[in-house]
């Protein structure tokens, strides 16, 4: 007798936005559009993958650029936002923070601003059409020079309250320490916008720390890696710092071998905040709600434990006071409500 997950309001918190694409728009559009899929997009459907070494990293960029290749024409990213928002209201998500950076679609549609503006349009459009509400996150690579970090922070410190929620960083960290682009997200939460870099995903609890003492993180993306230094993770309880988990991106990745390895159950039972996340289920293949049935099926999350991680989702989200308080309302609705046979 179990509560239906879809069913069970939450927010979405890290999803980026050439890696929300459903598998069947990413072939349809590269038939459309003239790019050929390498077969590890094609049938051999979701990539084997590990980023564990540089070359490993590599590929997965490689196939996401790729992937990125298809969105040419405005009508692709709207159709992009729809799907998702679509997909998000399947999973029960009320609201989708989804993440951007707006350099790698400059060149295909006039420019940051107007890239920005178009997406933001986009999710507009697609808030309209499925009544999910939507934030977006600017966010920098941290493979670019800092310098890059700041032009997009000063860009979405434009369009804070107007859509743009958040500022985050991303890529491999490796090749970019957090300390690197302090002044960025300087900018980004003096506008403010929630901090929210990735990190304590394949570097190790330095990345996080890193995160909190020079970036002021709000929420960290990943941050798994966090379970290395049990004060770490006692601080970033005490701190109220949402950990982005995202269990089958990390398997995928190679940051665990496998599902059981996900360090999900010692940061929760640690007093970690955690969002559960898809990441990019174009090159993983579990969507959000899968995220929930790995939590409840692999590491025995009860129900009363997955309305908490919903809870935590909405708590640390960039989504107006209104659709919070509505939300943590429907997560209590959901929890009273009498379970139903499997």
């Amino acid at each position: 007798m179990e509560r239906p997950i879809d069913r069970l309001p939450k927010a979405h918190l890290h999803l980026h936005f050439t890696g929300s694409m459903r598998h069947t728009t990413l072939v349809e559009l590269a038939e459309e559009r003239g790019v050929h899929l390498p077969q590890a997009l094609v049938e051999d459907w979701p990539p084997r993958l590990s980023a564990a070494d540089e070359r490993g990293w590599f590929r997965f960029q490689r196939l996401y650029d790729i992937a990125r290749s298809v969105l040419q024409r405005p009508e692709d990213m709207y159709r992009l936002l729809r799907e998702a928002a679509e997909d998000e209201r399947a999973a029960g998500s009320g609201w989708l923070e989804i993440q951007v950076d707006p350099s790698g679609y400059a060149s295909r549609f006039d420019g940051l601003t107007a890239t920005l503006e178009l997406v933001l349009d986009a999710a507009r459009a697609a808030e309209a059409e499925t009544g999910v509400r939507i934030g977006i996150m600017v966010a920098a690579n941290r493979t670019r020079h800092p310098l890059d970090a700041k032009a997009l922070a000063r860009l979405a410190k434009q369009y804070a309250g107007r859509g743009v929620v958040s500022f985050g960083l991303n890529n491999d960290e490796r090749r970019g320490r957090a300390l690197d682009f302090e002044g960025a997200f300087r900018i980004a939460r003096r506008a403010g916008l929630l901090s929210a870099p990735h990190g304590g995903e394949l570097g190790g609890a330095r990345s996080v720390r890193e995160c909190l003492d020079e970036l002021g993180a709000d929420r960290v993306g990943h941050g798994v890696r966090a379970v290395d230094d049990p004060y770490l993770v006692e601080r970033i309880a005490t701190q109220g710092v949402t950990l982005e988990v995202c269990p089958s991106s990390n398997v995928s990745l190679g940051v665990a071998e496998r599902l059981e390895q996900v360090p999900l159950r010692r940061l929760f039972d640690g007093g970690a905040p955690i969002a559960l996340g898809a990441d990019d289920p174009l090159l993983f293949g579990p969507r959000l709600a899968e995220q929930y049935e790995i939590a409840r099926t692999v590491f025995g999350f009860t129900d009363a434990e997955l309305a908490e991680l919903a809870r935590m989702s909405i708590r640390g989200s960039g989504a107006p006071e209104w659709l919070r308080k509505e939300l943590l309302a429907g997560v209590d609705s959901w929890l009273a409500a009498e379970p139903e046979a499997g």
